[in-house]
């Protein structure tokens, strides 16, 4: 198996301490996994490129910004300015998926399409080749701190076996609830690149937390 990889979603850090929480977990880490959200895609709204330059500041981990809005596409650019390696969106938000896809490419990031919990996958399996990553959400997307939805684990073994079947390359990226409590069930599943939220920024010891998720990890690798 390949490396299992960590990506701490920082929606639940302290963002009055923010360079401090970033660059304690970054040695265990493998990405930053950032949360945008726009309050009409989902409910809530979360931050823009100024705190993602900000998180850029603070470490050299590669960032993946999820995009929860409407309008993915407008932003894209001033995200890859701000320094992200990966932008993913969600497919029911733009026209046109394919060229959505390969506008984000153009813009200079690699690409993935985030598969909400009541989306069925049918929706992102014409564009799985032209994926760097397939970011299956087990929660509802919005809020940090939600319980993991074990209903979603059989959408992610289909997305494995259809990534296989087409021979495609993109890593499966599992995002909601995951802890140690969780994080087995999403690497059964077929996860590879592994969110945790407030499982790793837990107001407590953060450093502490990332490493207990790194030693699972890679025990399982």
């Amino acid at each position: 198996m390949p490396k299992l990889r960590l990506a701490p979603s920082i929606l639940t850090a302290d963002f009055g301490r923010l360079e401090e929480e970033i660059s304690s977990v970054a040695p265990f880490v493998d990405w930053f996994h950032l949360d945008v959200m726009d309050g009409h895609y989902v409910p809530n709204l979360t931050f823009g490129p100024t705190v993602v330059e900000a998180v850029r500041r603070a470490c050299a981990t590669p960032l993946h910004v999820h995009l929860m809005i409407e309008n993915p596409l407008e932003f894209a650019a001033t995200f890859v300015k701000a320094g992200v390696q990966r932008i993913s969106f969600h497919p029911e938000v733009v026209r046109d998926v394919a060229a959505a896809v390969a506008e984000v490419k153009a813009a200079g990031a690699e690409v993935g399409l985030a598969v909400h919990p009541d989306v069925p996958l049918s929706a992102v399996e014409p564009y799985l080749a032209s994926l760097d990553v397939l970011l299956m959400m087990t929660v509802r997307p919005g809020f940090g701190g939600q319980k993991f939805l074990h209903e979603v684990v059989p959408k992610i073994t289909a997305a494995r076996s259809a990534l296989e079947e087409k021979g495609a390359n993109a890593d499966i990226e599992v995002d909601g609830g995951v802890n140690l409590e969780t994080v087995d069930i999403a690497v059964q599943a077929g996860g590879e690149i592994l969110v945790a939220g407030s499982a790793i920024f837990d107001g407590v010891d953060a450093p502490a937390a990332a490493r207990r998720l790194r030693e699972r990890l890679d025990a399982m690798s």
